[in-house]
């Protein structure tokens, strides 16, 4: 019996132990800080496309949400996207320009997507996605299609070192 417990006669509730994040774990509420400034997670959607796995983290800040995709295929690929204004419809061209660069289609698939936070409707649904990159690899083209919609976000990679992860609990 502890100190607390004899002194007021019940057991006092310790508090869980934090487990240490890292790119897979993050959990709703936990910040990242990228870019010198502090995003909340506030959603996260998992992809599966036939085993293969990977995640997005939706993370709002003061001024703007980011989304920070999560690969594991070899090594740790991550990136940062924004969801661009691009009218699309199907099918989706093999080529596409934004803001004076051309993206060519790298892969393409479909997916099953779990999601958590903001993004809890979408669980068990199937997503098209599309995935573009320009001729460096430097930047990149999301498309996701979620039914009749055409979803569009414009990215770059980074590296883990990049972000700092504060857990909520």
């Amino acid at each position: 019996m502890s100190f607390f417990s004899k002194l007021f006669g019940k057991k006092v509730n310790t508090p869980k132990p934090v487990v240490e994040r890292n790119m897979f774990n993050l959990q709703l509420d936990d910040i990242v800080t990228y870019d010198l400034e502090d995003y909340k997670v506030v959603g996260k959607i998992s992809y599966d496309d036939h085993g293969f796995k990977w995640h997005a983290y939706q993370l709002e800040g003061v001024s703007r949400t980011i989304w920070l995709s999560v690969e594991m295929d070899d090594e740790l690929y991550l990136g940062i996207y924004e969801k661009i204004k691009m009218k699309l419809q199907e099918p989706i061209p093999k080529k596409l320009e934004y803001d004076g660069t051309v993206y060519y289609l790298d892969e393409s698939g479909s997916a099953k997507v779990t999601g958590i936070g903001r993004n809890q409707n979408i669980n068990g649904m199937i997503c098209g996605y599309y995935d573009y990159c320009d001729e460096e690899e430097e930047k990149f083209l999301s498309v996701e299609i979620w039914g009749s919609e055409i979803e569009v976000s414009a990215g770059y990679e980074i590296e883990q070192y990049e972000l700092k992860i504060i857990a909520s609990k």
